[in-house]
């Protein structure tokens, strides 16, 4: 039970509720623990080997961001997955992103460098099939946009409503759907390259919209994993 949990090292960096409360994060992501799974506080304990004092605090963060639910009595269990939440997350990374992609692109000369590189470092995780390094450029292109247009509140925002995502994201990934992100953020930096702000705005829009055309399909698939 609870074999991806591993125990923690002695001299890791941060403290211990810190990291217990990112190895939990990690397996909810991951699913290892499921949407309405009950967590079980003397295993997590026993496998991480940690007091339950962190474990306690670690949870209770995660409660606060919507990742865990307190049960009085009965313990604490993840959390299905708010549509309503993914979907007001969506529009303000939509609203967002596609007005940041527009402004990089009236930009002269656009912010090319970076882009570049990570596109075609996307294309070799692409072609190489690893989904692990391909998850995390997808995360760094998206940061690479909001780095370059520099301002920090609307960072701020789009960081909040993509950890909102998590979950999501890890679900959606599959090879199929990385070669249509990669094609649809290809379609973004050649409308900033080209200095066509409109073309790029409306590509940003596409990308996020078949996020969501694709999680209503999986929703509809998997009903035991969302709420409404």
């Amino acid at each position: 039970m609870y074999s991806f949990l591993q125990p923690l090292e002695r001299t890791g960096r941060g403290s211990t509720t810190e990291r217990v409360y990112s190895a939990l994060r990690d397996a909810i992501v991951h699913r290892h623990l499921r949407p309405g799974e009950f967590v079980d506080k003397n295993l997590v304990c026993e496998r991480l080997g940690v007091s339950r004092f962190p474990v306690s605090e670690a949870l209770g963060r995660l409660a606060r961001q919507g990742f865990v639910e307190v049960l009085p009595q009965r313990g604490t269990r993840v959390s299905r997955i708010s549509l309503k939440d993914v979907r007001q997350n969506l529009l303000i990374r939509r609203a967002l992103e596609a007005e940041t992609v527009r402004e990089l692109a009236r930009r002269n000369p656009p912010p090319m460098v970076r882009l570049d590189e990570n596109i075609a470092a996307q294309r070799a995780a692409l072609a190489a099939g690893d989904d692990a390094a391909y998850y995390n450029l997808d995360i760094e292109f998206h940061s690479i946009l909001q780095q370059e247009l520099g301002y920090p509140y609307v960072t701020a925002t789009i960081d909040a409503a993509r950890a909102g995502l998590d979950r999501v994201r890890r679900m959606l990934g599959s090879l199929h759907r990385m070669e249509l992100t990669f094609e649809e953020h290809a379609a973004v930096v050649e409308a900033i390259r080209a200095g066509n702000s409109e073309g790029a705005a409306d590509a940003m829009r596409r990308h996020l919209d078949n996020v969501d055309t694709l999680l209503a399909s999986f929703a509809s698939e998997n009903p035991d994993l969302f709420s409404r």
